[in-house]
């Protein structure tokens, strides 16, 4: 079999077949390198796998812990919005407006310069260190938004109910306490478990200040290993990680919306 090429002459079939092997034994060279890559890369994953996951676990206590401090500040802080007083009710709302439209990472950094390395007791020094400063830099955000969530949750509510309590001879406190804020709870936990895992996602950002998270571990790694190649497999770890977290809380906060729907 004769080709013609594209200079006008003849090329013979023999030579293409043999320009045909060496091609296919070039991809096929290229497809074990990549295997080779790959499970190379894979066990590189593996050693440095308890170094991420302990990073992912702190993670996960900077989040439980930013969640709770959060929730019990703005718990109250959203209830102070419903206030019969008005400085009290006009004090708060600046704080929760404030504190919500602002960028978390600021607030992060906030935290990181202005609280104290350290406390001075007289008798004894107590250090102050940097995961403690994150997670309350991460509290202040979470704090104005549960804020909202209480004060959105309680004007959800007819206000003949507060009418009704009080014509049973109820005081405000009564009222609030064992009328209102029962019916409060299924309102508030659909956006309050959203905004967990939003907080999940956003703790991060303490890898930007230093902290031993996951994130910070993990370019740890990658600077030990010195292989560019790792950064994608590192890197996509990570995100399965925090994917594996957080969607589950995702898919019940959405059962829990389609669930309260219809009484709400």
């Amino acid at each position: 079999v004769w080709m013609i090429t594209s200079g006008g002459g003849f090329v013979p079939g023999r030579f293409l077949w043999l320009l045909a092997v060496l091609l296919l034994s070039a991809g096929v060279a290229e497809a074990q390198g990549a295997v080779a890559e790959k499970e190379s890369a894979l066990s590189a994953l593996l050693k440095w796998l308890p170094v991420l996951l302990e990073g992912f676990v702190f993670n996960i206590a900077i989040s439980f812990l930013a969640m709770a401090i959060g929730t019990a500040v703005g718990a109250a802080l959203g209830l102070m919005q419903i206030s019969l007083m008005a400085p009290v009710r006009s004090g708060s709302w600046v704080v929760t407006q404030f504190f919500r439209n602002a960028p978390w990472l600021v607030l992060l950094f906030f935290c990181m310069f202005l609280l104290p390395f350290e406390f001075d007791l007289g008798f004894a020094v107590v250090p102050f260190p940097d995961w403690v400063k994150a997670t309350i830099g991460l509290a202040l955000p979470v704090m104005a938004n549960v804020s909202e969530i209480v004060r959105g949750a309680v004007r959800s509510l007819p206000s003949g109910q507060w009418e009704a309590a009080e014509s049973l001879a109820f005081n405000r406190r009564q009222t609030l306490w064992e009328i209102i804020l029962p019916q409060c709870v299924k309102r508030m936990l659909p956006p309050w478990m959203n905004l967990y895992a939003i907080l999940t996602m956003a703790t991060v950002l303490a890898s930007i200040v230093g902290v031993s998270e996951m994130m910070t571990q993990t370019g740890r790694a990658l600077a030990a290993e010195n292989r560019p190649e790792l950064l994608i497999p590192f890197y996509s770890f990570v995100l399965i990680c925090f994917f594996a977290y957080c969607y589950p809380i995702a898919l019940a906060t959405r059962r829990l919306e389609r669930r309260y729907q219809v009484k709400l």
